[in-house]
This record gives C-alpha cells, structure tokens and sequence, in this order.
C-alpha cells in the first residue's frame, strides 16, 4: 500500500506541471469606457471593447511547459536581440525552475516579446494597456475604485512590500471582474506598453524607437493626484521590449466573440 501511494505521488509530480498549464480559465469583462491617466480628455475618454482576461498571472509551472513546446525560448538558446541577460535568471535551469520558486507562483524576468509568444501559442495575446488599466481599475465591488484613497494606498503599500513577486497566484483580492492579482502581486506587460509616449499619430512617428523604449512624463495627466497610477507608467518609461526584472511578469487577453 505504501509503495502504491509513492508511485501515485510521483505520477502527480511528473505531470502536474501540465495540469496547471491547462488551468487558464479567463474572465469576461465588460465593454467600457474610462478615462486613464494619459492618451485622453474627458471629452473623449478611452474606449474598451468586451474582452477576456486571464484569472491569474502566467505561472512558473504554465511557462516550463510552455518551454518544453518551444525549447528556443530556454535561457540557454534565447537570441540576445529578444531577452536580456537576466532572462529567468531565478531558474535553476532551462527546464527547471527550482526548488526556491514555486511552481503556482508567477514566472518573472521574462521579455515582452517572449510573453507575446508564449500568449500566441495559447491562441491568445497580450492585454492593451487601455485594457490592463481598465480591468485593474476595480476593486472587489465597484468597476472603477480609482477615487478610493483606501483602494489606492493599497496598491502604494504593495510597491514598498519586498519578494512579493514569490507569492502563488491568488494570494491578493478577486475584484469585481474576477481577476486577481492586477495589484499585489507583479507589474504585467501590456502590449502596447510604450504606445502613450508617442506624439501625434502615436505608432506612425518616423522617430520611433525600435526596440520600443518610452519616456516618462506627466504632461496632460488627467489625475495628477493618482500616484498609484503614475508609478506604473512611470515603471513602463523605464522598459524596452527586451529587458526582464524579477517583479515584472504578465497574464493573457482574447478577444470575445
């Protein structure tokens, strides 16, 4: 009985990484309209159509399967120009990532464009930024909480709260869409993460940076007492597509039929 119950152990260890990866179910949100903090005026504020979100950041589980699939991802055979050099530099290894990160936390100092891939091998993408912002701006009752100062000093206290990025996923509040983790946990990418720091016709200027770096700024901030919400674009100013850092993960988007 007692070698059955050891074998049954180690069956659910080999395969419960690909358990968890299967585990993506997404929340529906809402069509809206919002106005964020740059891009608008309240004249004409920002537009999301409906679309599904993931439940929960991408984890270390979900992402080793992932890499498993694509072995062209691995630390070791990721090309430069895609991932800097501390592209899962918490791993132990290519195909493991250690016994120090749990296998339900979510997986950090990954590149945008790896993040990209890995959401269109799931038939998925990346959130916009309007998107991220517009689901993010909940709390557990109310669509939009960004004019609660306890909503707020929330998301200010996680900023100062160190290793929070270890955490499982789920460890923060289900907000009204059914999504956690937007606030707590990691900083996500976006798709678009640098697309508000572009003048004029946005991805049109000739002046654009290849490899998407964006500036910072508070000129034409619609709430310049939201210093929740300028930490976070204050945080993408610093990004290109390429960089990782070990607070900064992500979570997949669809778009609803």
């Amino acid at each position: 009985m007692l070698h059955r119950k050891r074998v049954m152990i180690a069956l659910l260890l080999l395969i419960a990484p690909s358990l968890w990866a299967q585990d993506t179910k997404m929340a529906a949100i809402e069509k809206g309209t919002f106005v964020p903090l740059y891009g608008a005026t309240s004249k004409k504020p920002a537009q999301v159509k409906a679309f599904n979100l993931d439940i929960y950041p991408v984890t270390n589980a979900q992402f080793l399967v992932f890499l498993k699939k694509h072995p062209e991802n691995s630390r070791s055979k990721i090309i430069a120009l895609f991932a800097d050099k501390s592209y899962l530099s918490q791993w132990q290894s290519d195909f493991n990532y250690g016994t120090s990160n749990l296998s339900n936390a979510p997986v950090t100092n990954v590149s945008w464009f790896v993040a990209k891939k890995f959401c269109q091998c799931q038939g998925k993408r990346l959130p916009s930024l309007d998107e991220w912002e517009y689901a993010a701006m909940a709390d557990e009752k109310r669509i939009d909480a960004r004019t609660k100062k306890e909503f707020n000093n929330y998301i200010l206290c996680w900023y100062e709260k160190p290793k929070a990025y270890a955490n499982p996923v789920g460890h923060t509040f289900k907000n009204y869409w059914g999504v956690y983790d937007l606030h707590g946990l990691v900083w996500e990418w976006t798709s678009d993460f640098n697309s508000i720091f572009l003048s004029g016709e946005s991805r049109k200027d000739k002046d654009t940076d290849a490899n998407l770096f964006c500036g910072s700024g508070s000129v034409n901030a619609t709430d310049l007492m939201n210093y929740a919400a300028f930490m976070r674009y204050a945080f993408r100013a610093s990004l290109k597509a390429r960089f990782t850092t070990k607070n900064l993960g992500f979570r997949c988007a669809k778009d609803k039929k």
